[in-house]
């Protein structure tokens, strides 16, 4: 496999040329003195350089040892504790951390980037300081301030990590089922107690605490998800003085045997009268969880468009290099016995496609990410509602669609090795069985379809879905004339969501199948019309500078690529979404 190589000149594209982040930045009180382009530049390279040069070799020996577990506790693999220390001595996992407990305060913008590269390197070694961001961001925004001091500035260090207790044997996607328990102690504490299942990070020997937070339910809960809250719950207890104390009442059962990431911890946690304290309020818990939510479902999407990335690397490089058979128009290499396999048109295919994908796939997480910037730091009340209701709207998208062409990347970069991509050596295999993951886990792709469709286009009465087709429109309206190879596509495909969506707001009224029926088909055709607006953005940023500079002439070439080969994929997903929820019913259950 090819040594992986941080793609920093186009994340500076999207971020300086496409986007023009620091003009956002400059606008947010809370980032103007923390962030500005050159920052950006420098703190993204200094991370690319300690992944590329400490993480990412570590990525196939990662998975051919895999963690282990013993009743003492679990081990991961070689050069895991060493690497994570180096890492966490950079200050990478609190780079988006509040300044105030030690994080860095880095915009999402910036941190996204670093979790792209981060789980290219290696995806099993990034879930720990992922998992570790993510609770400590639901611990920041409703933990009491005392919980927070003591707490926060360890977990942003690096000295402790963190994990997310959700899942239970019988409860997973419907979590209003879970039965761990939470009982009120007189000194303010609770005594947590059940089981919790696929916790990732739930145990590991990179830092001396774990802080896990778990989902229960009080005595006198009310039935369902309105009955759950969110508890603080530390691997080993933390004295008055900050210094560690007794073990806590929690321990790692078991580790599940995957597919993939074996490098990655995937834990039976279980919780026995373990102490904890309540995070927000009483029954509030989901709400206190989904805080994090939309950062987390937004790093699994980054978690997909990285391992394709990394697949792409891999697959050009052998393509360039490996030689079959000659070019359909004749020998290219005339001095050696057969060509690269790059000359030939259906290679050419495979790599256009991850190509396109990736970077179509970094510019659309980068625009959500700097949709939960504006929600998070802006001080403007209507910029702050429209970028929340962006963020609803695009989360399931980039959650879904990023993994989905993820998979796509993973399986055309295998392609391209042929029989030496079913082969553990060449790195490719392990690329596709890692990011089969990333399409299950924090809420499959199907339910967030579901949620795309059902809660925030539906549910919102399209309102959520006008912020983005609006911005789209007022783009293509403004745009210089010298774009309309790239806007005209682009019209016709936001054209037919725009009908789309309206023909889901009407069936739905009718039938409440006809959500559920598609939702899947409809997310695909809203990922792809995202992209192509990505796309149009990318063009006009390279657009005149061809001439100077092989990278611009490149992205007009994958614009031109992306519209007139992936994007015509929307007319047959929206035949699909318009043959209605009736051909998924004409079985009984006994006719499967």
């Amino acid at each position: 496999m090819a040594d992986y190589k941080a793609p920093l000149r186009d994340m500076r594209f999207v971020l300086n040329e496409v986007f023009d982040v620091a003009k956002l930045w400059a606008e947010l009180p809370a980032l103007a003195e923390t962030v500005d382009a050159e920052t950006a530049a420098a703190v993204l390279e200094e991370a690319g350089k300690i992944i590329g040069g400490t993480i990412a070799p570590l990525n196939r020996s990662g998975d051919e040892e895999g963690c282990t577990w013993s009743a003492a506790g679990v081990k991961t693999p070689a050069g895991f504790i060493e690497a994570y220390k180096a890492y966490a001595e950079g200050g990478w996992v609190g780079v988006g951390g509040d300044p105030n407990y030690g994080g860095m305060g880095m915009p999402k913008a910036i941190s996204a980037q670093v979790e792209e590269m981060v789980n290219a390197a290696n995806l099993s070694f990034g879930l720990y300081p992922m998992l570790t961001a993510g609770a400590c961001l639901a611990i920041n925004a409703h933990a009491s301030e005392e919980l927070k001091q003591k707490y926060l500035p360890n977990m942003y260090e690096g000295r402790w990590a963190g994990s997310m207790c959700l899942t239970e044997p019988h409860a997973g996607t419907d979590l209003g089922l879970i039965r761990t328990r939470a009982e009120p102690q007189a000194d303010g504490s609770y005594k947590v107690t059940g089981t919790k299942i696929f916790i990732t990070g739930g145990e590991h020997d990179l830092t001396e605490n774990i802080i896990h937070l778990v989902l229960a339910k009080l005595p006198d809960a009310p039935a369902g998800s309105k009955g759950i809250s969110l508890f603080l719950v530390p691997k080993v207890l933390v004295n008055a003085d900050g210094s560690l104390g007794a073990r806590n009442a929690v321990s790692c059962g078991s580790i599940e045997h995957k597919m993939g990431i074996k490098a990655s911890a995937t834990c039976v946690m279980n919780f026995d009268g373990a102490t904890g304290w309540l995070v927000g309020e009483v029954n509030k818990g989901l709400a206190a969880m989904f805080t994090m939510m939309n950062y987390e479902r937004l790093g699994v999407g980054i978690q997909g468009l990285a391992a394709g990335e990394r697949s792409y690397q891999s697959a050009i490089e052998y393509a360039r290099e490996r030689l079959q058979s000659r070019a359909p128009t004749g020998p290219v290499a005339q001095d050696k016995a057969a060509d690269p396999i790059i000359v030939h048109p259906d290679v050419r295919r495979m790599l256009l496609t991850m190509k396109a994908l990736n970077e179509g796939g970094r510019a659309f997480s980068t625009y959500v990410a700097m949709q939960l910037d504006t929600a998070k730091f802006s001080e403007d009340a209507s910029a702050r509602k429209r970028a929340e209701e962006l963020v609803a709207l695009l989360t399931p998208v980039a959650k879904a669609f990023l993994t989905d062409m993820g998979l796509e990347c993973c399986v055309h970069g295998q392609q391209v090795f042929g029989g030496h991509g079913y082969i553990r050596e060449w790195g490719q295999e392990q690329l596709v069985r890692d990011v089969r993951i990333t399409q299950i886990y924090e809420g499959t792709n199907g339910i967030q379809a579901l949620d795309l469709a059902g809660r925030k286009v539906v549910g919102s009465g399209g309102s959520y879905y006008q912020h983005f087709a609006n911005e789209i429109k007022a783009f293509i309206a403004s745009a210089d004339a010298r774009l309309a190879e790239f806007t005209e596509p682009l019209k016709a495909a936001v054209t037919n969501l725009d009908e789309l969506t309206a023909w889901l707001l009407d069936r739905a009224k009718g039938n409440p199948n006809e959500i559920g029926a598609a939702s899947v088909e409809y997310l695909q055709v809203f990922g792809y019309t995202a992209y192509a607006y990505m796309w149009a953005l990318m063009a006009r940023a390279a657009l005149g500078k061809e001439g100077e500079d092989d990278f611009y002439a490149s992205k007009l070439g994958t614009a031109r690529f992306y519209l007139s080969r992936l994007l015509p994929r929307i007319h047959s997903l929206s035949a699909a979404v318009k043959s209605g929820s009736e051909p998924l019913y004409l079985l009984s259950a006994e006719q499967f």
